[in-house]
């Protein structure tokens, strides 16, 4: 192959990143869209960085050292990193690579003032900008000068912020190759940046432009504040004028200097309205080409603009696929499941066949389009009551983009709305055979199920699990179990509500629901310490379990004393809960059976913190304080005015929420249930696969959907292309944060509490457990990773019921995301826990190991001195 040094940009598109970099595409692509001018100029290949790294052999061993490095160890990647600059800026430019440069220089003026600009294959990508990772050098001028800039944009691929990048991105650093854009220099009035969505906001309609006096580096450097123009449907809707006092100019000698601006130019706009609407529909030609919003660099000559950048906003949350135009709503599954992390295609797949409302996927999340339910004003009234009563934040963005003129346009309350959300009271006995009727229902339904699907393979196995999500979604649906979950959380509300009315005590239901019976996720937690008892007293098993790395470590137990009965607690724990795992609404998590090191850390905790029969007392402590708060509550009431009757509908309540609530967790352990029987069969097919060589790995299905699955087993071969495309895609949207509200303009609609009653410097939330708790906060992303002491307060981004065990262990929560009735808290309660969820950035916020008061009853936190 005949290697190509020097392309000019008009011989480039974006098709070509690998041969110019990612800047070069994008320039080689601008330069061909019509109306849009960009700066003549020419590309230094890939091929040519290549033919520079193959001269200094030695770079070879310093990247396997660099590969090695925790991207932490600033000051290891600080010394290799400047090593393997200066080595590459050390190697003298080949004379035919020389001449080559030369001949594209001479194109342009070989004295022309220029811009030598780095270009790596690993940049403005759509998933990852790598904004500001290399170098540009401005208005270079001559042969000599070109030449040596070239080499320091090529050493500029191992600066620090570079290297450091890779390594946190999972990148290799052999993969990236260094392209240099060299461009004839443009010497602007005014330059700037143009973002073709709301970089905040992540809205489509709305533009934004920065701008300056002089090269656009005054704005990037951060030497001086832009005046920033806000553009919506072709006319500026907002601006602000910043004072700019200084500018980057460029010298006739070569090279930029900072100027003062004279002081009555300071305040005078950068650019006239019409110029920014002008820039604007550039922009949105420059975005149709791309096909998604652009962050673009540009300059203004002579009332003409100039182009010299365009790359994706990479930090913009993806839009669910309609196929049509209108307006739509969408609130995230995530914040209500407690799993605001990125799901696989498999994952996504099978919960949109098995949940009882349609939902679309975006960014690796799941969303429910509610705009027909807010469009009628019966059904929104029931929406915005439930999704209030479930996390405010929700209900505050709904009412938001309800507030925007005809973004939801209203419809006769005779529309297709549904009913309101929660429907009527639940008109059931408080009985609690309905309960053990319910729960022996699922159980009869998932033995079938592990019965009926052993025998199925192939084509037949997706056909038998097609009629098994009806089944599911039967089960789930089933009038009798809506109407037991409505009867336990309204009888909550109502105890809050009238106990608040008639006594004047906050979240009074907290307490009367401690050890409330039936609830398998508290029990699930309890039974954990009955693992630790068994384990407890044997010192082989408990140092054999400190060194445990290998998930086949229950076969080891075998050997010590006491080992067999420590296998026999695990497994029957297992048997009962190993289904379970943090994240499970995404069936391809890793479940607790397949990897039970992650519970290793929680016994060992709760061996170290805990007394033998901690399970059982601390259970009839809560059911006691519960007996008493009952009391408490019925003998103050009966000394009111109708107090008898006050006392008796009290009661009652108590009576119906103690029987119901504890089953509010049951219906996600039947759908984890049935999906780690789905799981199952679906990784035996996978393993067929790999024996016929169509996979390298049983695990790739993970990356299909259910249907492409099913096409893969049917035809026995499958798009290796495209699992590398989603495994791409999955690692970037671990970047995104979804939001709780989503529009189709792609606006991320956050919400606010809208509280002014909370103490300077707190952290606001909702209250969900009742009480006050001092104490160490413990920051936990990862629940293996979980290390407590008694006292300590767990501090983390959301809980499913996976997490119960920890709570055992804890005096108090706090959480990113949750709601009243979301599992995190009612654990929460019924474990007596002071716990605040829907803290927004509480784990940025608040530092591990810093003391913190938890005010559970009134919905905010305090980080001590």
């Amino acid at each position: 192959m005949i290697e190509q040094y020097v392309l000019d940009l008009q011989e480039i598109d974006e098709t070509q990143a690998v041969v110019v970099g990612g800047k070069g595409a994008h320039l080689g692509g601008l330069s061909r869209i019509e109306g849009i001018r960009v700066p003549g100029g020419f590309c230094v290949t890939t091929d040519a960085f290549r033919r520079i790294m193959a001269e200094a052999p030695s770079i070879d061993d310093r990247l396997d050292q660099l590969s090695r490095l925790n991207p932490d160890d600033r000051e290891a990647i600080h010394t290799l990193s400047a090593q393997i600059r200066r080595t590459i800026e050390g190697v003298a430019v080949p004379g035919d690579l020389a001449a080559a440069i030369t001949r594209g220089l001479a194109r342009l003026g070989e004295q022309a003032a220029c811009a030598v600009r780095s270009s790596a294959t690993a940049e403005d990508l759509p998933t990852a900008s790598f904004a500001g990772q290399q170098d540009t050098y401005l208005n270079v001028v001559g042969p000599t000068a070109i030449l040596q800039h070239v080499s320091r944009c090529w050493a500029s691929l191992f600066t620090e912020r570079a290297v450091t990048y890779r390594q946190r991105n999972g990148i290799d650093h052999r993969t990236v190759h260094m392209a240099v854009v060299v461009q004839q220099m443009v010497f602007p009035h005014a330059a700037g940046i143009l973002f073709t969505a709301d970089p905040v906001a992540g809205n489509r309609k709305v533009a934004t432009v920065d701008a300056g006096f002089g090269l656009g580096e005054a704005l990037v450097s951060g030497l001086v504040n832009p005046d920033v123009f806000t553009v919506r449907h072709g006319e500026v809707v907002a601006k602000a004028i910043a004072a700019k006092q200084r500018a980057v100019h460029a010298l006739p000698t070569g090279g930029t200097r900072e100027v003062a601006i004279d002081s009555q130019q300071q305040e005078q706009p950068a650019l006239t309205d019409a110029q920014v609407v002008r820039l604007v529909q550039l922009g949105r030609r420059i975005e149709a080409h791309f096909g998604r919003p652009q962050d673009i660099e540009w300059c203004l000559v002579d009332d003409g603009f100039q182009i010299v950048q365009s790359r994706p906003i990479t930090t913009l949350f993806p839009i669910p696929e309609t196929g049509d135009q209108e307006n739509h709503v969408y609130v995230s599954v995530g914040h209500g499941q407690m799993m605001t992390d990125p799901m696989k295609p498999l994952g996504l797949s099978m919960w949109q066949l098995t949940a009882m409302v349609p939902v679309h996927e975006a960014g690796g999340r799941l969303f429910v389009d509610v705009t027909r339910r807010l469009a009628s004003p019966a059904s929104r009234a029931g929406l915005l009551d439930a999704m209030g009563r479930g996390d405010p934040l929700i209900k505050d963005a709904l009412e938001t983009v309800l507030g925007r003129d005809d973004f939801v346009v209203s419809l006769p309350d005779a529309g297709p709305g549904g009913p309101p959300a929660g429907g009527a009271s639940a008109p059931i006995e408080t009985d609690p055979a309905i309960v053990t009727e319910l729960i022996e229902r699922s159980q009869v339904s998932i033995a079938a199920l592990e019965r009926d699907i052993r025998a199925k393979t192939g084509p037949a196995l997706f056909d038998f699990l097609l009629e098994a999500f009806e089944e599911h979604k039967r089960v789930l649906g089933d009038p009798l179990s809506l109407q037991v979950i409505m009867a336990g959380m309204e009888a909550t509300w109502w105890l809050n509500d009238k106990l608040r009315e008639w006594l004047g005590e906050k979240n009074a239901a907290d307490t009367l629901t401690l050890s409330a019976p039936g609830n398998v996720s508290s029990e699930m937690g309890l039974a954990l310490l009955d693992v630790a008892d068994v384990i407890r007293p044997q010192p082989e098993v408990v140092a054999f379990l400190q060194g445990v790395e290998d998930e086949g470590f229950l076969d080891g137990l075998a050997k010590l004393a006491g080992g067999t009965e420590a296998r026999e607690a695990m497994d029957a724990y297992l048997d009962r809960y190993g289904m379970r795992c943090v994240g499970e609404i995404d069936i391809t998590r890793p479940r607790w059976r397949e990897r039970p090191t992650t519970l290793v850390s929680l016994i060992l905790d709760h061996v170290r913190n805990f007394e033998p029969g901690a399970a059982e007392r601390r259970f009839e402590q809560g059911r006691q304080r519960a007996r008493r708060k009952e009391q408490d509550v019925l003998s103050r009431l009966r000394a009111l005015p109708d107090g008898d009757q006050k006392a008796d509908e009290a009661k009652r309540m108590i009576d119906r929420v103690r029987t119901f609530i504890g089953y509010r967790e049951y219906p996600k352990y039947d759908i984890v249930s049935r999906y780690f029987v789905y799981k199952h069969a679906l990784l035996e097919e996978a393993e067929r696969l790999v024996q016929a060589n169509v996979l390298p790995e049983k695990e790739d299905i993970f990356y299909l959907t259910f249907q492409e699955l099913h096409d893969v087993v049917r035809s026995n071969r499958v798009d290796d292309q495209l699992i590398q495309q989603r495994k791409d895609a999955f690692r970037s949207y671990h970047a995104l944060t979804p939001p709780r509200v989503l529009t189709s303009d792609g606006e991320a609609v956050t919400g606010a509490y809208r509280r002014d009653d909370m103490p300077a410097g707190a952290l606001i939330g909702l209250p969900v457990s009742a009480g006050t708790v001092e104490g160490r906060a413990r920051v936990i992303l990862d629940m293996a990773e979980a290390d407590l002491e008694a006292g300590d307060i767990l501090v983390t981004t959301f809980t499913d019921p996976s997490w119960s065990p920890l709570f055992v262990g804890i005096a108090g929560l706090v959480t990113e995301v949750g709601g009243l009735m979301t599992h995190g808290a009612v654990i929460a309660r019924e474990y007596g826990l002071p716990t605040v969820v829907g803290v927004e950035q509480a784990t940025r916020l608040i530092r591990d190991g810093q003391r913190i008061r938890v005010h559970g009853t009134d919905g905010y936190v305090e980080i001590l001195p």
